[in-house]
């Protein structure tokens, strides 16, 4: 049986086989990880395979032209990270098509925008207009819910590079959605535990109803009360919300000793009026959707000492990759999901290479491969070195920017960094310990 008819059967038992897969990553992550936490998959949520578990890679030439779009937020709540993550996919063209190996990518890019409007539908109707093997995003879990099936059922491949919900571990999707950025599930435990380790007895949150607000609150509450700490109050608002002062009080009056922004860039309105309110501005925790450079939008000091939570190594360990992604776009100064995303265009080149194919079937029916979800491969750790094993005939384990890759059998990464920042007085943020 094909790895992909594999990933296609295993939908109706995916809660069983992640809930383990999770077990062994999250005891890795709350380990001493007070203040970080970069993980790879324990012995325990390593694959096994045989040559049954394998499709055959042919050796030889390829001649191949992949067609990829994106939907990435060119505007809306998560518009910061649009920059970033389009620079990593045109630098990882970039890097394919200059190997000069038999496969050349065309990307072609479109807006997502949020929830508040029907832009990732329309740009999704276009891309698959123009017969795209694969769409690169979205960045938002409740983007990506509007658009799956539209895309999926058109037998295209989506791979998000920043999606953490956990709805879509066990969604229907037909084995045709990955993600390189790891489920809330993650990422909320070493919030929660965070937040305790820091001494705060009582805990408040003011959460994005979507699924990925709730979701990483969820997780984030879980892990907090675990820890011996209590969850005091919680208020939701929704997306195009404008006006946050009942939310505000409500969760101030509850008098928690820190609260936690589950939002995108609300947080921009939220944040001074929360310390205008008389909260003090380091007893903030943020996380992925709004970990963001305030320096340009809060008054100096304002959001010192307040930390916050993001998936991925840190930018300062990734050397020439952040130089190169400025020569793509001078303009950026933030990089969140930017290595994501261009291992989700090396993975999906790789996948096409493996395959001698670029349809969307092919290409997901060789991503779990490809990442060594199916078992040991020649470890490679860039797009000319992979091509050129898999032209030989070898099967490969590609590990990129974003940390070691290994998909599980629901296009989930069984691995993930998580990383603790503490903003400065320039309400900028850098990585603790």
């Amino acid at each position: 049986m094909s790895v992909f008819a594999k990933a296609s059967a295993s939908r109706s038992v995916r809660t069983l086989v992640t809930g383990v897969a999770l077990v062994g990553v999250s005891a890795l992550l709350l380990t001493g990880c007070s203040n970080d936490a970069d993980t790879a998959p324990s012995d325990s949520a390593a694959p096994s395979a045989d040559a049954a578990d394998f499709n055959t890679v042919e050796a030889g030439d390829r001649d191949l032209t992949l067609k990829i779009g994106t939907a990435l937020p060119q505007s809306g709540g998560l518009a910061f990270l649009g920059p970033p993550e389009e620079a990593g996919v045109q630098l990882a063209v970039n890097d394919i098509n200059a190997a000069g190996l038999g496969i050349t990518v065309e990307a072609i890019f479109r807006d997502s925008g949020d929830t508040t409007t029907d832009t990732a539908t329309v740009s999704v109707t276009d891309l698959l207009s123009q017969d795209v093997s694969a769409i690169v995003g979205a960045a938002s879990s409740g983007v990506s819910k509007t658009i799956i099936d539209q895309i999926t059922g058109a037998g295209v491949v989506q791979f998000s590079p920043a999606n953490t919900s956990d709805a879509f571990t066990t969604y229907d999707d037909n084995g045709l959605y990955w993600r390189t950025a790891p489920s809330d599930v993650l990422q909320g435990e070493v919030l929660g535990t965070q937040i305790a380790d820091d001494g705060n007895a009582t805990l408040g949150l003011i959460v994005l109803n979507d699924a990925y607000g709730t979701g990483l609150a969820k997780y984030t509450s879980d892990a907090f009360t675990a820890a011996g700490g209590e969850v005091v109050a919680e208020v939701l608002f929704n997306e195009g919300d404008s006006n946050f002062a009942s939310q505000i009080a409500e969760v101030t009056a509850a008098d928690p000793d820190a609260i936690a922004l589950v939002t995108f860039d609300q947080a921009k309105v939220i944040v001074p009026a929360l310390v205008g309110s008389g909260f003090p501005g380091d007893k903030l925790y943020f996380v992925d959707g709004n970990v963001a450079d305030y320096s340009a939008d809060f008054a100096a000091g304002l959001i010192e000492g307040s930390k916050g939570t993001l998936p991925g190594l840190d930018t300062a360990s990734l050397g020439d990759f952040t130089t190169r992604l400025l020569e793509v776009d001078p303009t950026l100064t933030d990089y969140s999901y930017a290595a994501e995303s261009y291992d989700a265009v090396i993975l999906i080149a790789l996948a096409a290479y493996a395959a001698n194919d670029v349809s969307g079937e092919s290409i997901a029916s060789y991503l779990r491969q490809v990442s060594g979800g199916t078992g040991d491969g020649t470890k490679v750790t860039d797009f000319a070195e992979a091509a050129a094993a898999l032209k030989a005939g070898d099967q490969v384990d590609y590990d990129g920017f974003s940390g070691p890759i290994t998909f599980d059998e629901n296009g989930d990464p069984t691995g993930a960094s998580i990383g603790i920042y503490e903003f400065d007085a320039g309400n900028k943020y850098t990585r603790i310990n």
